[in-house]
């Protein structure tokens, strides 16, 4: 929490709120907290904008308090969140947190340049703010701006080099550059700092299936859903990969999966339709995918095979 004169007045904002505004890799419909694209990555960079000129204030008589607007956003009114921030951060322009919840709040409700401008000011204000140069990084993702992107988790990361969160961007900004050895890279070191987190698992099996290695993409997948098996996503990419190796049986069950998770998933319907009653070569090993989840969290955890896997 930052330390300001006013802030001991502002804990209102729960540590679910905070972690919904900060720990996944997704945004209304917006590629996901860190994920990319469910089927290809896609990843102009234009000079950083000064601080304030994308920062849409109120006319400072309309007085918004913090756990008020801090109400709203957690209503998911994120249009309106960011109207009472940006009125909030007018009213307290030395407040860090007003401009840092005006940045989540325009990011949310798909407003770039206003989340960028946001996200700068709270920098300025308290530069040794992690969260705010991650979200920052992820504005100049959706933006295209991939080269800017690296600037500012190049500094997350100088700040904070243990967190599995930074090296997770880290490998979508790599990939957004098309730097794949450099992206699995990231996101293996992401796994060593978090063995749990199925965002980089997904990510990095996403880019195992672009590079064409989708054997090697079933184990990560694999576990990603072995872990949540409630994210449409995570089973549409698994099902990928198993209908590139010519598993289409499980590949059926695994977009069916996606589409039971959503049922609006277009990208899993046109799957589903292409591989549901295709007929397998018999000479392809059978897989197990439990086995494969298994065998890949032991590779990222340094376990022997046949050993034990360490309690989570």
């Amino acid at each position: 929490m930052y330390r300001t004169a006013r802030s001991t007045q502002f804990v209102s904002l729960t540590a679910a709120a905070l972690l919904a505004a900060c720990g996944g890799e997704s945004k209304v419909k917006l590629v996901t907290p860190d994920s990319l694209a469910p089927t290809v990555a896609t990843a102009s960079d234009t000079g950083t904008k000064e601080s304030t000129s994308n920062v849409t204030t109120k006319p400072e008589s309309q007085v918004v308090s913090l756990p008020e607007a801090e109400s709203v956003y957690r209503e998911k009114k994120y249009v309106e969140a960011s109207e009472m921030f940006a009125a909030f951060a007018d009213q307290h322009p030395s407040n860090p947190w007003g401009f840092y919840m005006l940045g989540l709040s325009s990011w949310k409700a798909g407003n770039l340049d206003q989340a960028e401008g946001a996200f700068v000011k709270a920098n300025e204000l308290d530069p040794k703010h992690v969260k705010t140069l991650l979200n920052l990084t992820r504005v100049h993702l959706d933006q295209g701006r991939p080269k800017d992107a690296l600037g500012t988790v190049m500094m997350a990361m100088k700040l904070d080099s243990t967190s599995g969160e930074v090296y997770r961007l880290m490998g979508r900004v790599r990939s957004s550059l098309n730097e794949p050895n450099e992206a699995i890279a990231a996101y293996r070191v992401a796994l060593l700092r978090d063995p749990m987190d199925v965002w980089s698992m997904n990510n990095l099996g996403l880019i195992m299936i672009q590079q064409g290695k989708n054997e090697e993409a079933l184990g990560p997948l694999a576990r990603a859903v072995q872990l949540d098996s409630t994210v449409a996503v995570f089973q549409n990419n698994l099902g990928i990969a198993l209908e590139h190796t010519g598993r289409f049986a499980l590949a059926t069950e695994a977009y069916k999966a996606a589409l039971a998770i959503d049922g609006g998933y277009t990208k899993a319907k046109l799957s589903l339709g292409r591989v549901e009653g295709r007929k397998e070569d018999l000479s392809l090993p059978p897989v197990e995918l439990v086995t494969l989840a298994e065998n890949f969290d032991r590779e990222i955890r340094g376990v022997q095979m046949g050993g034990p896997i360490p309690k989570n």
